[in-house]
């Protein structure tokens, strides 16, 4: 009997709408393979909806999102966009919005070292052995949702003296919050090798005294059997281009993984090839880790791979289709192997004839996926 999902589809800005075509082209085949139809419902997310609408999260998106078994977005913004008029809309805001109107508080971010592209890192590759870790971000809480606000006139605040601007973003965090993204991380542990770094500031921010305090808590009730390091977070980005080995799951507050996550991604050797699932309450949505890149949009480069990537996880997380899901990894890997790369992670020694554009890269994808 075909099985039916629903897929709501955020293409948004940029280089957006080319990956997007290429998550169709992939699914469709796996679709084909194991007798799942996909229904299709795209919606406008970021700057594509400021255009249209003059906001970032039209309520119809939301609803769609809300109405689907799972959400693909394939990136947000651009310069057009940016202002620092805090009354213009941003697509950031449709971001932010979207994961707080689904209730997702937790982003998983996979990092794993090709073997194919281990010269890509700007790492030496023997400080890649055995590189493979997973970063659990909350993702609805901290700097990015706090109170903030921009006042004028302030006596004191102008250079000289005199009155001028003043703004402020607060980094607040409740019980519940931290031991809800700290449960996810521990459980994930227990999947993995059993070890977590528990990363935060709590030799400064009273934010991160409670994390740290809440984490403990929850780790000595439920969790002891767990490896728990704590790690200030000035520390885990240094580590993570001394040793990234060592790391196994890496959890922590919303602004420090949104860092955090984009320099272990340059492991990889591209962020073009991170992907994330971003998981709660609602509908989960997944996405690449990388931008819009405005600079080459329309070009028919852009490499879709993150891209592809989320869609192999929202096949374990949403579907349950594993075996669909280990297929598209082993095709990713099987390419990678024979030499095929998208601009952005291509070598000087890269053969010119195995340099993919965006529609070919998805073409070799699918294929491989039909032949296994």
């Amino acid at each position: 009997m075909t099985i039916t999902h629903r897929i709501c589809l955020l293409p948004g800005d940029g280089i957006g709408p080319e990956i997007t075509a290429e998550a169709v082209k992939v699914l469709r085949r796996i679709g084909a393979k194991h007798d799942v139809t996909w229904e299709f419902d795209e919606a406008l997310l970021g700057g594509a909806a400021i255009d249209a609408t003059g906001t970032a999260l039209p309520d119809e998106t939301l609803a769609k999102a809300r109405a689907a078994d799972a959400v693909l977005l394939a990136a947000i913004g651009g310069p057009k966009w940016d202002t620092t008029d805090p009354a213009k809309p941003r697509p950031e805001q449709g971001l932010l919005g979207i994961r707080k109107g689904l209730g997702l508080y937790a982003n998983l971010r996979p990092v794993k070292i090709f073997g194919a592209l281990r010269d890509a890192s700007s790492l030496k590759p023997e400080f890649l052995e055995g590189v493979d870790m997973l970063i659990v971000r909350e993702l609805t809480g901290g700097l990015y949702f706090g109170d903030r606000a921009r006042d004028m006139g302030v006596e004191g605040a102008a250079t000289g003296g005199g009155a001028g601007m003043r703004a402020y973003d607060t980094m607040t965090y409740s019980e519940y919050e931290i031991e809800r993204i700290a449960r996810i991380a521990f459980e994930a542990a227990r999947t993995r090798r059993n070890r977590i770094h528990s990363v935060d500031k709590a030799n400064v921010l009273e934010s991160s005294r409670l994390w740290r305090e809440v984490v403990h808590r929850l780790h000595e009730a439920e969790f002891s059997d767990v490896e728990l390091i704590d790690q200030l977070v000035d520390n885990s980005a240094m580590q993570l281009v001394r040793n990234p080995a060592q790391f196994d799951v890496m959890v922590t507050e919303n602004m420090f993984g949104d860092i955090l996550s984009d320099e272990a991604s340059m492991l990889t050797g591209s962020l073009g090839m991170l992907a994330s699932a971003s998981l709660g309450d609602g509908t989960a949505l997944y996405e690449p880790s990388h931008g819009s890149a405005p600079d080459i949009a329309g070009q028919g480069i852009a490499n879709p791979l993150a891209m592809l990537l989320s869609v192999e996880l929202m096949l374990r997380y949403s579907f349950e289709m594993h075996a669909a899901a280990d297929e598209l990894a082993n095709a990713i890997d099987g390419i990678l192997i024979e030499g095929w790369r998208t601009r952005d992670i291509a070598s000087a020694d890269t053969p010119e004839d195995r340099i993919a554009g965006t529609a070919a890269m998805g073409d070799l994808v699918a294929e491989t996926i039909a032949a296994e």
